[in-house]
C-alpha cells in the first residue's frame, strides 16, 4: 500500500522552507515576546498591531533567554538610537536603564492575563522610553495600569508577586529552546522571527503564510 501524503503538512513545510531565517514553533498564534527593560520592545510595540493585526502579548525574562547576561552598554544604546532615528520615533533613556524591571514584567504578565497586555505594554514602554520614567517605580506602574484599564490594587499586587518570576523565566527558556537569540521575538504562522528590525519581514511572512487561505476564501465566494 502506498504512503499517505498529508497535503496540509506538505504545504506548511514548503512555507517554512520559503521563509528567510525562520525557526519552526508549535504555537500557531501570532505572539509578541518581549521584555520591558529593552528599548526595542518600545520600538516594536508601537508598530506591531498596525503591521500584524491582533497579537498575543507575552512577557518573558530576557535574563533567562540570555543566560543571565542580556545585551547592554554603549553598543545597545547606539543601536537603539539608530533604529529610533530611522523610524522617526522619540527615544529617551529612563532612570536606571540596563537594569531588569521584574516588577513591571510581573504587572505586564497580569495585564496579559486580563486581555490588556497590549495597552499596558504600550503605556509602560512609552512612560519609560518617551518620558524617561523608571519602571521600578510603583507610581509609574500605577499610571500604566490606569491607561490599560486594569485594577490598580490587583496590578500592584501582581507586581510584587515573586512567584510570577518562574513563569517568565520558563517562557524565556522555551523561547530559547525554539531558537530565539534576542528579544523582541515574534511567533508568526507557527514560525519564530527575532529582532525588532525584522518586524516588517515578519509582516511579509504573515501575509505570505495566510495567502492560500485567502485564495480559498475568494474561490468559495465566487461560487
Amino acid at each position: 500500500m502506498g504512503e499517505l501524503i498529508d497535503l496540509a503538512a506538505r504545504r506548511a513545510e514548503r512555507r517554512r522552507a520559503a521563509a528567510p531565517d525562520v525557526v519552526a514553533l508549535r504555537d500557531t498564534d501570532t505572539t509578541f515576546f518581549f521584555d520591558l527593560a529593552s528599548p526595542f520592545t518600545y520600538l516594536a510595540a508601537e508598530r506591531i498591531e498596525r503591521l500584524l493585526g491582533s497579537v498575543r502579548w507575552r512577557p518573558v525574562a530576557a535574563e533567562a533567554l540570555h543566560r543571565g547576561s542580556p545585551p547592554a552598554g554603549p553598543e545597545l544604546r547606539d543601536e537603539a538610537e539608530g533604529r529610533a532615528a530611522a523610524l522617526g520615533m522619540p527615544l529617551v533613556w529612563p532612570d536606571g536603564f540596563t537594569a531588569p524591571v521584574p516588577a513591571a514584567m510581573r504587572a505586564a504578565a497580569y495585564a496579559a492575563e486580563c486581555g490588556r497586555g497590549g495597552p499596558f505594554t504600550l503605556a509602560a514602554s512609552r512612560l519609560a522610553y518617551c518620558g524617561g520614567f523608571d519602571l521600578a517605580d510603583p507610581e509609574v506602574l500605577a499610571e500604566a495600569a490606569a491607561v490599560a484599564g486594569i485594577g490598580l490594587e490587583e496590578c500592584l499586587r501582581a507586581a510584587g508577586d515573586f512567584s510570577r518570576d518562574g513563569l517568565l523565566e520558563s517562557a524565556a527558556r522555551r523561547l530559547l529552546g525554539a531558537g530565539a537569540e534576542r528579544l523582541p521575538a515574534f511567533a508568526i504562522a507557527g514560525s519564530l522571527i527575532c529582532g525588532e528590525d525584522r518586524l516588517v519581514e515578519g509582516a511579509t511572512w504573515s501575509r505570505y503564510a495566510s495567502a492560500p487561505a485567502r485564495r480559498r476564501d475568494r474561490r468559495m465566494t465566487r461560487r
